[in-house]
């Protein structure tokens, strides 16, 4: 039986070693983790601003159970039906 993090070592070790051979690895390694940085900062800031910021658990617990059990109205669909 092989070791759990075996696949894991032997994945890692590729990389490393292909991007230790080339001319451009660690300045492309340095330039996918800034990216990244940069990306999900900006999703982060921009895109999913916490909407219940402020609420305590017991409001947050009755926002969400008040979204989930009120009816979705469609009215595109209703108006197919009642044609």
């Amino acid at each position: 039986m092989s070791k759990p993090w075996g696949i894991f070592s032997f994945f890692y070790s590729l990389y490393r070693d292909g991007f230790k051979n080339m001319t451009w690895g660690k300045p492309l390694v340095w330039l996918i983790v800034l990216k990244l940085i940069i990306l999900f900062a900006i999703l982060r800031v921009f895109f999913f601003k916490p909407t219940m910021r402020g609420l305590t658990d017991e409001q947050k617990s009755e926002k969400v159970g008040s979204v989930l059990t009120q009816p979705h109205h469609n009215t595109d669909t209703l108006k197919l039906l009642t044609q």
